[in-house]
């Protein structure tokens, strides 16, 4: 698998396929942009998921992508950051992979829909396994291409503290309404 020339320069980096609220223009960039401000992450570019990955929304509008549903989906839109060491434990704090929100998985990604030749190993922040499948199934096997403006004004944050994430997703799940 080939690299783009500009990404040699960041071997020592991880390079984070970004696909929500991470994006350029939406509410968690100020954390990739602190981060690219104290040099700890690299904008590399706008990139595709090699192949077909599922796009759903969960509870307060929250993007996941879902790991091992081969063949289901859409190849996703989003942006690669190169980013170090210190930087990645910023971002995986933010994503929650320490109380199993998220995960942070192998995906393949290109820079356009038309150069499947050129593709580049990195990571993503997936759903969990515990839930990612049923977001599926509660998203009627619905996926989008992109999380867009449109997806993003759907993103709220809850001003109640007492429940935790993993449990807004468990309400999400059965359908209660105020997991939204």
């Amino acid at each position: 698998m080939a690299e783009p020339s500009n990404l040699k320069d960041e071997a020592k980096r991880s390079l984070i396929f970004t696909y929500g609220t991470l994006k350029r223009g939406f509410h968690n960039h100020t954390l990739t942009q602190d981060l690219i401000s104290h040099k700890d992450a690299v904008y590399v570019g706008d990139f595709v998921t090699h192949q077909p990955i599922p796009l759903v929304i969960g509870p307060h509008g929250i993007p996941y992508i879902i790991n091992d549903l081969p063949g289901s989906g859409h190849r996703i839109k989003g942006e690669l950051y190169a980013v170090t060491g210190p930087g990645l434990a910023r971002l995986d704090d933010l994503e929650g992979i320490a109380i199993g929100h998220y995960e942070r998985l192998p995906i393949q990604v290109v820079r356009n829909l038309s150069d499947d030749d050129d593709v580049v190993s990195a990571e993503a922040y997936f759903a969990h396994r515990s839930f990612g499948h049923a977001l599926w199934e509660r998203n009627g096997r619905e996926s989008l291409s992109e999380y867009s403006e449109i997806e993003g004004r759907r993103l709220v944050y809850k001003p109640d503290h007492s429940r935790s994430i993993l449990e807004d997703v468990s309400l999400f799940l059965a359908g209660a309404s105020d997991g939204k």
